[in-house]
């Protein structure tokens, strides 16, 4: 069942990583795609306004002048014929295209100036982006489809010569070279998601490891007390059916005075356990009432103390309260008489007759602090970590009393808890056990 759902958390956590990566590279990618083509689009525009110049000052005005678009010179400039009212040229000293839009008033022809042999490898020039440029008298950037069907991205720059008349400056590139971008970038991101997608699975395997420790143990802490509780029930149980069947058989017996003894002290043990655990059931719940007020924890130390006189006397066992006067403390009065009571059953169990018992108070650094000291055996190092574990019981066979049920520590510990406090135990100097009660000082 545990690796069941430590397989499920691990998918888990690799399934949001992957979405993770996804949406991240997606958007790395649209980003870089569209930073890569702003970057084509400006790099042809600064090209084909690196040349306006020339366009400006020679070829429009040589145009203007009435001089033909044929050969001028090493410039090479060729005129190769009409596009609609538009005429064209190359010119291999340029790199870019040069469109000249008819002038009706002159009654010239409009002239298309390439000045580069490549310039037709890109199906330069493109006649409708040209005229609108010239038209609006503004940048034109498009995208069209040139020769083989290839994705052509032109800008169409505007230019007006020093001595009037317009022409329009066409720069080309294949927008192959931004799918090859993004493509490289993807041969990068691709490896690198799959890398991190590998490491997330053995982190989430770790992860999960880890996070099903504490529930692995809580759930056998729950089987353990499940069958702890039950076998503390059965005994019982078993008592009072056994001596009920006594009874039946021998109903006029005189001894069965006793018998019905027995059967009323294995109840009461079965109601003490069955409060017990309601009141564990509640801490678990977080449904346990417990008050957090004001109150003097020397008298709450001193009344509960003087509970156990009469039983520590016919014991042989002496009881001593060394409390201040005042001891504010912050918390549920019954529930801490609840566990100093505790506290004392248990010293008084594990104190060997013409011992003693000792009950002290103290305020220490914003705590009010009760211990209850015993001169018993003292508890073993082995047992100390366990000691509050429920149905936990410690060297039975050195208690006098022959031990409780094992769940009145780990009840006044979470008490203890519940009240914003903490319960500890230790072995005392000289030797016995001491448990501290430490509980928020009161204002």
């Amino acid at each position: 069942m545990f690796e069941r759902i430590r397989r499920r958390l691990t998918l888990g956590y690799v399934g949001i990583f992957a979405l993770i990566l996804v949406v991240l590279g997606a958007v790395a990618v649209a980003s870089f795609s569209r930073q890569a083509a702003d970057q084509q689009d400006e790099l042809l525009e600064q090209k084909a306004q690196g040349d306006a110049d020339f366009v400006s000052t020679g070829l429009l005005r040589g145009y203007q002048e009435g001089e033909p678009p044929g050969d001028r010179g090493p410039g090479g400039r060729r005129n190769d014929g009409p596009i609609g009212p538009f005429q064209w040229a190359t010119d291999p000293e340029l790199g870019m295209v040069a469109l000249v839009p008819p002038d009706e008033a002159n009654g010239k022809e409009g002239t298309v100036l390439d000045s580069t042999s490549s310039a037709s490898s890109f199906g330069l020039p493109y006649e409708g982006p040209a005229r609108r440029a010239a038209e609006e008298g503004e940048t034109v950037k498009e995208t069209v489809v040139g020769p083989e069907d290839e994705m052509v991205r032109v800008v169409s720059v505007p230019v007006t010569g020093r001595e009037g008349g317009v022409a329009v400056v066409q720069a080309a590139q294949s927008r192959e070279v931004v799918r090859e971008a993004v493509g490289g970038l993807l041969l990068i991101l691709v490896p690198v998601g799959l890398v991190g997608l590998l490491l997330s699975g053995v982190g989430g395997l770790y992860m999960s490891r880890r996070a099903m420790q504490p529930v692995r143990e809580s759930f056998q802490r729950q089987r353990t007390f499940i069958a702890d509780a039950s076998h503390e029930l059965k005994t019982p149980l078993a008592l009072v059916k056994i001596n009920a069947e006594v009874m039946k058989r021998n109903p006029t017996e005189a001894e069965n005075l006793s018998v019905v003894e027995d059967q009323l002290s294995e109840i009461d043990r079965m109601d003490a356990l069955i409060s017990d655990l309601l009141t564990l059931a509640r801490l678990d719940a977080e449904r346990l009432d417990v008050e957090k007020k004001p109150f003097d924890l020397s008298v709450v130390a001193a009344e509960t103390a003087g509970r156990f006189l009469k039983r520590a006397a016919s014991e042989g066992i002496r009881i001593e309260v060394e409390v201040p006067d005042e001891l504010p403390a912050r918390g549920d009065p019954k529930r801490t008489a609840q566990i100093l009571a505790a506290l004392l059953d248990n010293a008084l169990r594990h104190t060997p007759e013409g011992g003693s018992v000792t009950v002290c108070g103290r305020p220490l650094d914003g705590w009010a602090e009760a211990s209850v000291r015993d001169t018993g055996t003292g508890i073993g190092p082995e047992h100390l970590p366990r000691l509050f574990d429920r149905f936990y019981r410690a060297e039975e066979a050195r208690t006098r009393a022959g031990g409780g049920m094992g769940m009145g520590l780990s009840i006044a510990r979470d008490l203890s808890r519940a009240q914003g406090g903490e319960l500890t135990a230790d072995n005392a100097n000289g030797g016995g056990a001491s448990f501290t009660l430490r509980l928020p000082a009161g204002p």
